[in-house]
């Protein structure tokens, strides 16, 4: 089962017709190098067509543009009617081939496997306009392609993602330990956290790799937005930091680095779209400075994690789950800077970050998946689990979890979200069962919960940790995978374990 990757149409799409916009392809064995050139023209999109296999019995699997939302799944061709960002594996359970694009390309890329073959539709705009190249000659995107024979889907989608990412950043220790939002939800202090760090001391004794407190929203001066200093209840956010490294923990922070009310911040920094100016523009020079001072202050404050949130729908004015074809459904609006592509703009986005956190970790949620690959060590690859509403945490982090755990270690860690821990709406018998998956799934694990859970939930916390921090890494895949969207079954070190997630 394969198709030939060097046959292809080409269409380009410009705001305003085509007069000197020019598209060119290189193929390089079993890799196309897609550029694209333009002076007047503004191009929108550039949609490539190839022939592909059409039978009931091919399967297909697609990627998201950012976090799921409990809608990864393989569906057959003949049902197949959606568009997969970034790349897809197809198999008729005996042979496989995957089809995507390099990470940190220039555009944004997604494609589409149906009864007419396979099309990508390559984004190249600047917001909801074209974009002004000028004459610049911009790689667009990488396209790959690689075939695999036998059933073992997950090891052949592993190796291909490695493929699409040859140089993952990946943390140096297994990442795990606390992070308040998931019983607090925004209601929290200074002593609550430190409070929560003397826990993760005490469940991760004897273990040599220390565990991170995170101090997600409820620190800031204003509800999920800037600016970012610390409000009364918290007070001197680098004695926190200082007291939670004393206790052998090492201390996170959140922060949603483009939604600020700082009246110092002029119109002219903050996006213009639907005729609203909410949100912080990262093309405008006024704006790295200042998005780079706000970091430098969380790095000099001792903060040894950063987990930063919200910035695609702050960027494109919609999550993901809303999205099909496109990174936004808005149109006629555009960034300061209208020479670069969106795909261009966000990475500039992410290397800021990357190069003024220093080393720092960074953990990216609502972060575009395969922008970050290579820049960030962790990625939130679903939308919240909870610990008031049980169901949410089987569809958002079992589901993810499922579907994404061949990225892990390919382009980052996959963080599947939290066992929130809130015993009085969600009993501790579900909850058990995602804390153990998540302990032999060789992907980051988080907890979030006070010194208040009883003790049978500290046993099987301490349980939990020791197995995650096992150096050998767990034998771990999901079953059913073609019948379930949450699979109820894993083989775990050599063991089918069944799970209840109803």
């Amino acid at each position: 089962m394969k198709f030939d990757i060097s046959k292809h149409s080409v269409k380009l799409i410009c705001e305003n017709g085509i007069t000197d916009t020019k598209a060119e392809i290189i193929p390089r064995g079993n890799e196309l190098d897609l550029y694209l050139e333009a002076k007047e023209d503004k191009p929108e999109f550039i949609e490539l067509y190839w022939s592909a296999p059409v039978r009931d019995d091919i399967f297909i699997l697609g990627d998201v543009w950012e976090r799921s939302y409990g809608d990864l799944e393989f569906k057959s061709l003949p049902e197949n009617d959606r568009y997969m960002p970034w790349y897809f594996i197809a198999t008729d359970k005996k042979t496989s081939f995957c089809f995507g694009v390099k990470t940190g390309c220039n555009s944004f890329v997604s494609f589409r496997y149906d009864k007419d073959g396979i099309t990508a539709l390559v984004d190249v705009r600047n917001g909801g306009s074209g974009v002004h190249l000028g004459g610049r000659r911009l790689l667009a995107a990488t396209f790959i392609y690689e075939e695999y024979a036998g059933a073992e889907i997950f090891t052949n989608l592993h190796d291909f993602c490695k493929k699409m990412c040859p140089a993952p950043r990946l943390p140096k220790e297994k990442i795990y330990g606390g992070n308040n939002w998931y019983y607090a939800y925004g209601d929290s202090c200074y002593e609550q956290i430190i409070s929560d760090a003397r826990l993760q001391a005490d469940l991760s004794k004897g273990i040599s790799n220390p565990p991170f407190e995170v101090v997600d929203d409820c620190w800031s001066v204003n509800d999920t937005e800037g600016p970012w200093y610390p409000n009364e209840k918290f007070g001197d956010m680098k004695k926190l930091a200082t007291e939670i490294k004393e206790m052998g923990v090492r201390p996170g922070i959140w922060l949603r680095p483009l939604h600020n009310k700082d009246t110092a911040i002029t119109p002219e920094m903050r996006i213009l779209r639907e005729g609203e100016r909410l949100y912080l523009d990262p093309t405008h020079p006024d704006v790295q400075d200042y998005l780079r001072a706000d970091i430098e202050r969380i790095r000099e404050w001792g903060y040894e994690l950063i987990k930063h949130d919200f910035s695609t729908v702050d960027l494109f004015g919609d999550y993901g789950s809303r999205l099909t074809a496109t990174i936004t459904n808005i149109k006629d609006w555009h960034f300061y800077d209208k020479t670069k592509t969106n795909a261009e703009i966000v990475l500039d986005f992410y290397n800021l970050i990357r190069e003024t956190a220093g080393e720092m970790l960074i953990i990216g949620c609502n972060t575009v998946s395969h922008l970050g690959a290579g820049i960030f060590e962790l990625a939130r690859t679903g939308d919240d689990t909870s610990a008031r509403e049980w169901e949410r945490t089987p569809k958002m982090g079992v589901n993810t979890l499922a579907f994404r755990i061949p990225q892990n270690k390919a382009f980052y860690m996959v963080d599947a979200d939290c066992v929130g821990i809130l015993n009085h709406l969600t009993p501790w018998k579900k909850n058990r069962q995602w804390l153990q998956l998540l302990s032999y799934s060789n992907s980051p694990l988080f907890v979030s919960c006070t010194d208040e859970i009883p003790e049978e939930c500290k046993e099987d916390l301490r349980t939990a940790y020791k197995v995650f921090n096992r150096e050998e890494p767990h034998e771990f895949e999901p079953l059913g995978i073609y019948e379930e969207k949450i699979p109820s079954k894993w083989k775990i070190d050599g063991k089918i374990v069944e799970y209840d997630w109803k």
